[in-house]
């Protein structure tokens, strides 16, 4: 029997949690920054509050995947959607659950529009943010989604 993973709002005490995915990347093109450690992911959870949201996947005991919904107080109707799944479990929609999680957080605070988080030459993230965007204004007519420049 397959247990189900759960998806849950990550929090401070995760950061060791989410580091660990982020270890399971290096040599990726992420869009995370380089020695991406649990400092950096706690002060990453405490800075997005109640205005952004991180999204921890747990297989179990196993952190497995994290996905974000950021914002830029420059833009304030703007979040800005990443999701990050560890190799071995990709390729089993993990990463569309949590992108649906993070359109509710969305629609939920009243952002207008999503723009994805893509770094540079990675077509696999191309590919599902492009599938993101389709669901989208699916979730919520009032919302669009962007790719990034």
């Amino acid at each position: 029997m397959t247990r189900p993973i759960e998806l849950r709002r990550a929090n401070e005490q995760d950061a060791d949690d989410v580091a660990a995915i982020a270890r399971s990347l290096e040599g990726t093109n992420t869009a995370l920054a380089k020695n991406f450690d649990a400092e950096r992911a706690r002060q990453w959870i405490k800075r997005l509050g109640d205005s952004g949201v991180m999204i921890l996947a747990v297989d179990g005991s196993i952190p497995v995947a994290f996905g974000t919904l950021d914002f830029d107080t420059s833009e304030p109707e703007t979040g800005v959607l990443g999701v990050w799944v560890a190799p071995e479990h990709r390729r089993r929609g993990l990463a569309t659950d949590i992108a649906e999680e993070l359109v509710e957080f969305a629609r939920e605070h009243g952002y207008r529009r999503i723009r994805g988080r893509l770094p540079d030459g990675n077509e696999p993230a191309l590919s599902f943010l492009s599938s993101i965007g389709a669901m989208v204004p699916l979730r919520n007519p009032n919302m669009s989604f962007e790719l990034p420049f």
